[in-house]
């Protein structure tokens, strides 16, 4: 009687990565040192939508390991948007070189290397930058997530919200930042005084220094990202002619003083598709994926509201078929209600310098499932370049075991193009013609100039001049008068009725307005297409 060999620990840990359906591949398992090809390491597509985490030190591989799963994702049609904050992902638009150290990796992780290109958009937050101008009206983006680009504290927040609540009431758009800045000046001018007092709970001092902040966001820039023609997430969803998602990158800009602007962009967007996409349960594979790298940002400084908003819209989202994944240096940048919600951890390399980096190190272990394996706490210190410990969900929704992979080699180019081809890619974008040209309508600035300008000169009405009267060429009999009921008609009755009238001025109000809030206080505005 022959028994089988027993499954060396690779390939144990291998396989609870088994997958049934579609998957994207990681790398191979890491046992003392030795990589096994064929232990490999995947996630599951129909998971995706489940959220992931990808966290490391700098320089430890993080950005490729992104790179290799927007590649996949992109080839299997889920379209990806990625904030692109250093420039480094803009190689996915051109196929990757071969190389000793390719070589090496592809043999590690038994993958059949062949270089690829994906097909991507170039974004740029406003117009300063060299991507096709992306927009968003100042009533969309909402007063919790424009106080997170602002710095404000609670109280202003509040007020802001207020701001915003009198503005919608009084039929005044908000597009850009001119009419934001126009409604708070009119509300602290003597004219508009009492209108402020009658809000409640806003003084003059705090609408001043909101005032004071918006004037600092313009001066850096960020002014030309508020404005029209706004962006439709729709365009984010695209895939290519031969069936592969597009990737949309989106660059900072003359705005890295405000790289904030990147993650709080990202988070109104994916509110945005809250609101409108439909409720799908569990798909077969994400119809977007969002990567908020630089997640720290998102969440440093953060109000109350800001951060259980974000809470309940990445919760709520997973069942609209919409995957998020945070990349960050540390887990403990990303609030634990949100950890909480993430199904994927790639982790690289931890440094433990410091008490404070030691501290981290032994939180960040206790989120992982046990393993018999791994000393995890050496484990994270030891990783190499490229390589991450994984824990993914199955496909039954389980935590896989823990996993010291070994990341696959990106099949783009590892390096950025340059700024001219990013340029010229931008300027032969499909976008550029829907996007590429600003637009100023009459919104609250406007209105509110006219409101407060001097009535014009009362000038003598000039004499018309006589002329002989002109005889008709024929007498137009008088038209008969319509007989005069005594007794009101059904119409008249109606439109005297006091509960018809308030309906009717409910619904001149919602439909010249328009401006209903979301959860985010984002305002849902009416599509262009």
């Amino acid at each position: 009687m022959t028994t089988e060999p027993a499954a060396s620990p690779a390939q144990q840990i291998a396989a609870g990565y088994g997958a049934e359906g579609a998957a994207v591949e990681l790398g191979a398992v890491v046992v003392d040192g030795v990589c096994d090809p064929a232990a490999k390491v995947r996630i599951p597509l129909t998971t995706l939508n489940r959220h992931g985490l990808v966290a490391g030190a700098t320089g430890t591989g993080k950005t490729k390991s992104l790179q290799v799963l927007t590649e996949q994702l992109s080839a299997a049609g889920v379209p990806v948007v990625m904030a692109d904050v250093k420039g480094d992902l803009s190689g996915l638009s051109r196929p990757g070189a071969a190389g000793d150290k390719i070589t090496q990796r592809s043999t590690d992780t038994g993958d059949a290397w062949t270089p690829t290109a994906y097909p991507v958009e170039f974004l740029s937050l406003g117009t300063s930058g060299i991507g096709v101008p992306v927009r968003a009206t100042v009533s969309s983006f909402g007063p919790i997530l424009l106080s997170k680009v602002l710095g404000l504290n609670k109280t202003q927040e509040s007020t802001l919200g207020l701001i915003f609540h009198w503005a919608d009431q009084q039929g005044l758009p908000l597009l850009d930042l001119k009419d934001l800045r126009s409604v708070i000046r009119f509300l602290t001018s003597d004219e508009g005084k009492p209108q402020l007092k009658a809000l409640g709970a806003v003084s003059t001092t705090t609408a001043g220094v909101i005032l004071r902040a918006l004037v600092n966001l313009e001066a850096e820039g960020a002014g030309t990202f508020f404005g029209e023609p706004e962006l439709e997430p729709d365009d984010l969803m695209r895939v290519d002619p031969s069936g592969r998602g597009v990737v949309t990158l989106l660059e900072l800009g003359d705005q890295a003083a405000r790289p904030v602007m990147f993650s709080t962009f990202l988070m109104w967007v994916l509110a945005d598709l809250f609101t409108s996409l439909p409720e799908v349960g569990d798909v077969d594979k994400p119809k977007l994926v969002f990567v908020f790298d630089e997640a720290h940002l998102l969440f440093t400084d953060a109000s109350k509201a800001f951060l259980e908003q974000v809470e309940q819209t990445v919760k709520l989202i997973r069942s609209k078929g919409v995957g998020v994944f945070f990349c960050t240096q540390l887990p403990t940048d990303v609030p634990n209600d949100v950890l909480s919600q993430l199904g994927a951890r790639i982790q690289h390399a931890l440094r433990a310098f410091t008490p404070d980096d030691q501290k981290a190190l032994s939180k960040t272990v206790r989120t992982y499932p046990k393993t018999e394996v791994y000393d995890l706490e050496s484990a994270l210190t030891s990783l190499g370049i490229g390589e991450a410990v994984v824990t993914v969900l199955s496909e039954r929704g389980a935590p896989t075991p823990v996993a010291w992979t070994r990341m696959r080699a990106p099949r783009s180019l590892m390096d950025t193009i340059g700024a001219d081809a990013i340029a010229a890619a931008a300027a032969s974008s499909p976008l550029q013609a829907e996007y590429g040209q600003t637009i100023d309508r009459d919104s609250a600035h406007e209105r509110l100039a006219a409101k407060l300008a001097p009535p014009p000169p009362v000038t003598a009405p000039v004499p018309e001049q006589q002329l002989p009267p002109v005889p008709p060429p024929f007498e137009i009999p008088p038209m008969p008068e319509p007989a005069q009921s005594e007794e009101p008609g059904l119409l008249d009755k109606m439109m005297e009725n006091p509960a018809f009238k308030s309906a009717m001025r409910s619904a001149g109000t919602v439909i010249g307005r328009e401006i209903t809030r979301s959860i985010f206080g984002t305002g849902r505005r009416r599509r262009r297409r």
